[in-house]
């Protein structure tokens, strides 16, 4: 793959810049409505349809959490620019979903069907969030595997996520590697995605598994990862009684 090579900062910085130049002016649709008991009052839903106002994180955060607009993707292209720089400044708290959560409101909104301008930004904006999570401090706003699943929901695939961690040759991004290898490998050896997926978990399961088995191995090895870590990773190359079976199983502890 054609890696981008712009300092992750810079890119980060110039993707948000293009979120705020693309949506700029946006309005919720002139009929949107929500309920004034659980969402909150007229005047907090007259604010989605003026421009460019910001909004308190609360309203921010009920905004972006609602399930039932009418129309998702106008309210999110309204919201855009602030939700994405609250985003990769950790401001965002989700619930017990994790920013698999904040993807799933991407998805809502169905942004890849927007025109390609608004749907290259959005693009941009994932990627390059991707990208400074995996090569950036070592204490990131939003660990990289949150950021992963975010990605992972708001796009439907686990592909372009995994094809840009296998391409950055990056300590950082091995470092990452091995925390995310530590939180998921429990749900993963239980056949579970380490999220709640919406659409098409089977296939992002077995994507990730499969690269987990073949890419991170030597890696996880160059991090210094626990040998425990190392066999169960390979735990999930196998299946049925071969992985029960297996002395390095570590079924009771589940």
């Amino acid at each position: 793959m054609h890696l981008d090579e712009t300092p992750a900062p810079l890119r980060l910085d110039t993707a948000l810049d293009g979120l705020a130049v693309t949506f700029r002016g946006m309005t919720a649709h002139p009929d949107e409505s929500n309920c004034e008991c659980h969402w909150g009052s007229a005047e907090e839903l007259a604010l989605l349809k003026v421009p460019d106002v910001e909004l308190d994180p609360d309203l921010l955060r009920r905004t972006w959490q609602a399930v039932d607009w009418e129309d998702h993707g106008s309210v999110l292209r309204r919201i855009l620019p602030q939700f994405a720089a609250a985003l990769v400044s950790g401001r965002i708290k989700t619930t017990v979903f994790g920013m698999a959560e904040v993807g799933r409101s991407f998805a809502r909104g169905h942004w890849q069907r927007w025109p390609a301008e608004q749907a290259a930004a959005v693009r941009e904006f994932l990627h390059a969030w991707w990208a400074h999570s995996l090569t950036c401090a070592d204490t990131a706003a939003v660990p990289a595997y949150e950021v992963f699943a975010c990605c992972a929901e708001a796009s439907a695939t686990v592909t372009p996520w995994l094809t840009t961690w296998e391409a950055l040759t990056h300590p950082a991004a091995d470092r990452r590697l091995a925390e995310a290898a530590d939180h998921w490998e429990k749900e993963l050896l239980g056949d579970q995605l380490p999220w709640d997926a919406w659409e098409n978990k089977e296939e992002m399961y077995t994507e990730l598994t499969s690269w987990l088995v073949h890419h991170a191995s030597d890696r996880l090895r160059a991090q210094g990862a626990p040998e425990e870590l190392l066999h169960r990773i390979r735990l999930l190359g196998l299946t049925g009684p071969a992985r029960w079976d297996d002395p390095h199983w570590p079924g009771h502890r589940y």
